[in-house]
Parts: structure tokens; C-alpha cells; sequence
């Protein structure tokens, strides 16, 4: 690569990063005035959801939300900044529940100690719930147009409940210590963080007013986005270091877990990383250049180094 293409790319790079931070500020003084509004909370339980909820993160998925209904209503409107702080709590409680002893067992998350390890486990638990049903909460109560709230609640159901990260949730304890396939990965992978990414997108749309061809291109790039995403966070897992990655390296190998690299190898891993990518990408097609910063988003996670 040739030097004036390297600066390129950094300037590329920090423009980027200086858009995501942009968004994730703008999250976290919403998801602050949406807990500011709780007024009947049990202050050690307040004291653990805050602790978890705004600790040191990216926002991806609140941040797709967000560009997404950008991209069709070309501003962020007060429905998309309820749906993303929605987002964001309901993947905040599935950190909280993901680490506990019984499921991953991790003493750390986001470069701090786990909600567990700060605040005991029955309270952890407890945060999680809390966050889980204050997300469907804040969308019934503060979406205006009742359409789009239960259209928003549906969305946000789907992708979190039984048949989607539960259900991945659920596989992926199945398969642990097992020789796995790739096919029971993808399941994994796809219900338990890709259709996440898919809601974020779906919900942005919505949120922007997008057509039925738009809403289903959109929801085609979070769920190619989000199967990117895990791939290379399964390539991480192996090579990259805890103090980066924010939470313990090497824990999936050590846990038993079925992950790309157990299964395809490292080198398939990311072509196939590489691949989603650049499906989800594709799916960006008929949006033109105005679509960039998603485009972008998808370069990103899938070079990123944590």
C-alpha cells in the first residue's frame, strides 16, 4: 500500500470513528435521561444498572439504529433515539446475563469487573431483568404513534426472545464441549448476536418510515453485518489480548465453545468473515453513496482489533 493511500485510509478511519463516537454520546445522554426518569428503583439495583449500562462501549447496534432511519429520513428523529436506547439495554442485559457463572462465566466485561463480580449475583440477575423489560417499557411509553411502537416492540421481541437470542443463547450451551458443525454455528451465531444487528437496522427503518424494499435491504445488512461481526469475534477470541478486547481472551477455547476457528479453521474463518461482509455490504446496493457510513461500519468491525 502505497504511503498517500495509508493516510487515506487513516483519515477514512478516524473520520469514522469520530462519526461512531458521535453517536454513541448522543445514546448515552438518552439512556442517562431515561434512567434519570426512573424514580421508584431500588437504589442498589439503579446503582448495578448503571454501572453496567454505562460503562465504556462502541453503541454499535444503537449506532445502526440510528444511521439507519438517517438513511431514509434523512435526520435522527425522537423515535429512533427511544428504539436505540432500547438497543442498547436490551444488549446490555444480555452482557449482564451472559457472564454470570452459570452461562459464560466471565469476571470482566468492557474493561471492568462483570456486574456479578461488582454486585453479586441475585442482583446481577436482577439488573438484567430490569433492563430486559425497561426497554419495552420506555418503547410503549414514550413512541407517540402506537403503529410504530408495536411495530418497534414486535421487532425488539423477535430478535431477543425464545427464537432468536435466547434460542441462540440456548444452542450455544448445548454444543459446548461437542465437536459442533457448521451448520449448528450458524444457527448459534445467527439467532444469538446476528439478529440483533438485523432488529437494530429493522428498527431503524421503521423508525425512518422506509418502504418495504428499503426495510428489507436493511434488515438483509444487519443480518450479514451481525454474522461478520461474531466471526471476527470468534477470530479475536483466539488472537486477540484481554486488556484490548475489554473482557477475558481465550475463554471460548477454554470453555469448550463451537467457533469458527474450532470448526473451519482460522484460515476459513476469515474468508468467511470477509464474505458476510461484503454480503452485507451488497445489500446497500440501491442506496447509493448516501449508504457510506453503514458501508463503512461493516469495514470496520470487520478490521477491527477489539
Amino acid at each position: 500500500m502505497t504511503r498517500k493511500r495509508k493516510n487515506m485510509t487513516a483519515k477514512l478511519n478516524a473520520d469514522f470513528d469520530a462519526q461512531l463516537k458521535k453517536k454513541a454520546a448522543l445514546v448515552n445522554n438518552v439512556l442517562r435521561r431515561l434512567l434519570s426518569e426512573q424514580k421508584h428503583i431500588d437504589k442498589n439495583l439503579i446503582k448495578a444498572i448503571r454501572y453496567t449500562l454505562e460503562a465504556p462501549g462502541k453503541r454499535i447496534r444503537s449506532a445502526i439504529v440510528l444511521w439507519c432511519c438517517e438513511l431514509i429520513a434523512g435526520k435522527i428523529n425522537h423515535n429512533a433515539k427511544i428504539a436505540a436506547a432500547a438497543v442498547e439495554m436490551v444488549h446490555t442485559y444480555s452482557l449482564i446475563h451472559d457472564d454470570l457463572p452459570a452461562m459464560d462465566n466471565d469476571d470482566f466485561r468492557r474493561g471492568r469487573p462483570a456486574c456479578h463480580k461488582a454486585f453479586g449475583e441475585a442482583t446481577a440477575v436482577l439488573a438484567g431483568d430490569a433492563l430486559l423489560t425497561l426497554a419495552f417499557e420506555i418503547l410503549a411509553k414514550q413512541i407517540k404513534d402506537a403503529a410504530v411502537a408495536v411495530k418497534l416492540i414486535s421487532e425488539l421481541a423477535q430478535a431477543a426472545g425464545p427464537a432468536g437470542m435466547v434460542a441462540g443463547q440456548m444452542a450455544d450451551l448445548h454444543a459446548e464441549n461437542t465437536k459442533g458443525s457448521k451448520k449448528i454455528l450458524e444457527y448459534i451465531h445467527t439467532n444469538k448476536t446476528a439478529k440483533m444487528f438485523q432488529c437494530a437496522a429493522a428498527m431503524g427503518a421503521v423508525c425512518g418510515g422506509a418502504n418495504t424494499s428499503q426495510y428489507n435491504r436493511l434488515c438483509e445488512y444487519g443480518l450479514r453485518l451481525g454474522l461478520g461481526f461474531q466471526i471476527a469475534d470468534d477470530i479475536l477470541d483466539v488472537c486477540g489480548k484481554s486488556p484490548h478486547l475489554g473482557k477475558t481472551a481465550g475463554k471460548d477455547a477454554k470453555a469448550g465453545k463451537t467457533t469458527y476457528p474450532s470448526v473451519v479453521g482460522m484460515k476459513k474463518s476469515k474468508l468467511l468473515a470477509k464474505k458476510t461482509t461484503n454480503q452485507a455490504i451488497a445489500a446497500l446496493k440501491p442506496f447509493g453513496p448516501k449508504a457510506d457510513i453503514l458501508r463503512n461500519l461493516a469495514t470496520a468491525l470487520l478490521e477491527r482489533k477489539k
